[in-house]
């Protein structure tokens, strides 16, 4: 995090805002007011606005509880029979 008193002297908003780009920012004013300047990542705002979301957390938690684990081999054989039942189809 990089800091920044602010002053008739201080760096302009673009210089502070490419500052912010790269890591947060902390303003200081002269009366030793601090401000934290931020970059809002997109993937983080739309994890919050999940998280948020009861009913999908409530569906998660319940699916998280199911423990049933079906062998990679089995999937492999039902996409398989899958397969050939599509090609079957599409010969007729």
């Amino acid at each position: 995090m990089k800091s920044i008193d602010v002053s008739p002297s201080a760096p302009t908003l673009v210089e502070v805002l490419d500052l912010a780009g790269e890591d947060n920012v902390i303003l200081r004013t002269p009366e030793g007011r601090q401000f934290l300047l931020a970059e809002i990542d997109d993937f983080a705002d739309e994890v919050a606005k999940v998280v948020q979301n009861e009913s999908l957390m409530q569906l998660l938690a319940e699916r998280s509880k199911d423990t049933t684990r079906i062998p990679l081999s089995q999937v492999r054989e039902e996409l398989q029979g899958k397969k050939r039942g599509q090609k079957k189809r599409q010969r007729k």
